[in-house]
């Protein structure tokens, strides 16, 4: 598996995975799909988009930018997302491990994650055995596909740089 900084010609595959888990509704808090002229801006301004490729096709991504502005600026947020098919063979952690390595060579000193969904027990394991640090809970944070609540739990990890 490559892990390397998006292309155009990904577009198609990352917004197809990128719809995938907003319509599984239950780890992203958007609710709407992205379209292809829609997807192409959405990635566009992140501050980087890395894919995960398996030497045929894009199986995942993520998206890196800053959590805040101005005197927060420092602090970087991120989302993943894997192509189903693909879940359960280390494409996530290849792809936090490499977002994290980008945060730093843009010169952030945080990551943070706001609304990680309290029942995503995949990848809280993932950040707890990475060094993230849990913040706590926010009851109810989270609405899930299905209309009830779920909490989450924000994580924070220091980057050395």
């Amino acid at each position: 598996m490559n892990i390397r900084a998006y292309e155009p010609g990904d577009l198609p595959a990352m917004i197809a995975i990128w719809n995938e888990v907003v319509e599984e509704g239950v780890a992203f808090p958007q609710t709407e799909p992205l379209d292809t002229d829609g997807g192409a801006a959405f990635f566009a301004e992140q501050s980087y988009c890395g894919v995960a490729d398996d030497g045929e096709n894009v199986v995942g991504l993520y998206i890196l930018h800053p959590n805040n502005i101005g005197r927060c600026g420092h602090i970087a947020n991120a989302s993943y997302a894997v192509a189903s098919a693909f879940r359960g063979r280390h494409v996530g952690e290849a792809l936090v491990k490499d977002c994290l390595e980008n945060a730093k060579r843009l010169g952030f000193t945080i990551m943070q994650f706001n609304a990680v969904v309290e029942s995503n027990v995949h990848a809280r394991h993932l950040y707890e055995r990475l060094g993230f640090v849990q913040l706590g809970t926010i009851p109810k944070g989270f609405l899930m596909k299905d209309g009830h609540y779920e909490n989450i739990c924000p994580y924070y990890i220091t980057l050395s740089i």
